[in-house]
């Protein structure tokens, strides 16, 4: 362990902890807009920048060690003024369509320039026009709002290991994109959306939930996917009592098994819950036509035909074939009905992960 001071409060870290980590024990809220807990660290927004008594420059919290005697300053009015100037910069360049923005309400960006009082950038110029036009039916690219933090790289390559977007071009012509600047659908993207769920502002939003609900508009409900046995949890954002949107969970103690990540499906294929195609009552077949019926009715004829041909025919001429789209409790019912009720061991599952 090392010692250290921050803000004027003792604390203790491991050594090899960063800075970063440090203040965060020490309670001091810093800005970070590059830094995501799960990826490799990149420290190039500059944002958690902080003040070190004895060192010339201000240090990157998240890629300095803490080191044994430090005194550090996180909201000095050296560091305030350059988290100012780091805003401006970054709005010189950065679309300010706040009012249309899908991440208004959830945009870092715009909460930073909210805490340190940033209207406007100081810095002129013309910002490229690096707008994406990409017919992909999920995920919206617009980069005249990025602000070139790499999240979205770094989700890519060690999240999801597709590695279909990089940066290309270097200094004020730097934008991610694909090889050749191509289209996601003509890299190796498989539309997870992990580059949504890292994107600190609007470069990277949904188009399935664009224009159904901001952030604060909607409602968020718990609850654990449905579409294979792997049991990934995510929030269902929920308005006027329709799915619009799916928001990640990165807490492991609620997320233990995803931590966020998502596949295709689980991200953007919710749109089947209100389906005009889905049921909404038991049919039963009766001279070649399909009937409404109600549920006792129905389960009174399957129990009956089920009963019928195990008289018949013996219980193994019957099978139980079982969705991932099931919860396990409910899969393990299924297979009990068939091996103890019926008695067949003709049990299978759809699940070919």
């Amino acid at each position: 362990m090392i010692n250290l001071t921050i803000d004027g409060k003792e604390i203790q870290v491991a050594k090899g902890s960063m800075l970063l980590d440090a203040c965060k024990i020490a309670g001091a809220d810093l800005p970070t807009l590059c830094y995501d807990p799960e990826l490799r660290l990149a420290g190039s927004c500059r944002m958690c920048v902080v003040e070190a008594k004895g060192r010339s420059n201000l240090l990157a919290a998240c890629v300095t060690p803490a080191e044994n005697g430090m005194v550090i300053e996180t909201e000095s009015p050296d560091v305030v003024e350059t988290r100012k100037i780091i805003l401006e910069l970054l709005l010189a360049r950065h679309k300010l369509e706040c009012h249309t923005c899908e991440s208004d309400g959830i945009c870092k960006l715009q909460d930073y320039c909210y805490r340190y009082g940033v209207k406007d950038s100081r810095f002129q110029g013309e910002g490229p026009d690096i707008y994406k036009d990409d017919p992909n039916p999920f995920i919206e690219r617009d980069y005249n709002k990025c602000i070139m933090c790499t999240r979205c790289v770094r989700a890519c390559e060690e999240i999801t290991g597709a590695r279909a977007i990089n940066v290309e071009d270097r200094g004020h012509h730097a934008v991610i994109s694909t090889a050749f600047n191509g289209n996601l659908a003509d890299s190796p993207c498989v539309f997870c959306g992990q580059c949504v769920m890292v994107c600190p502002v609007g470069a990277l939003t949904s188009k399935v939930s664009a224009r159904k609900g901001k952030s604060y508009q909607v409602d968020k409900v718990l609850t654990t996917c449905t579409y294979c046995g792997t049991g990934c949890t995510f929030e269902l954002n929920v308005k006027d009592d329709q799915i619009v949107g799916v928001t990640s969970v990165r807490d492991e103690n609620w997320s233990p098994v995803n931590r966020g990540a998502l596949c295709v499906k689980g991200r953007f294929g919710w749109d089947f819950v209100t389906s005009s195609d889905r049921l909404t009552t038991p049919l039963i077949r009766e001279n070649g036509e399909l009937r409404p019926a109600s549920w006792d009715e129905a389960l009174d004829f399957a129990a009956g035909k089920i009963k019928e041909i195990k008289d018949k025919y013996g219980s193994d001429a019957m099978a139980m074939f079982s969705s991932a789209r099931a919860t396990n409790e409910e899969n393990y019912l299924a297979q009990k009905l068939m091996r103890a009720v019926i008695g067949t061991n003709n049990v299978d599952h759809c699940a070919r992960l």
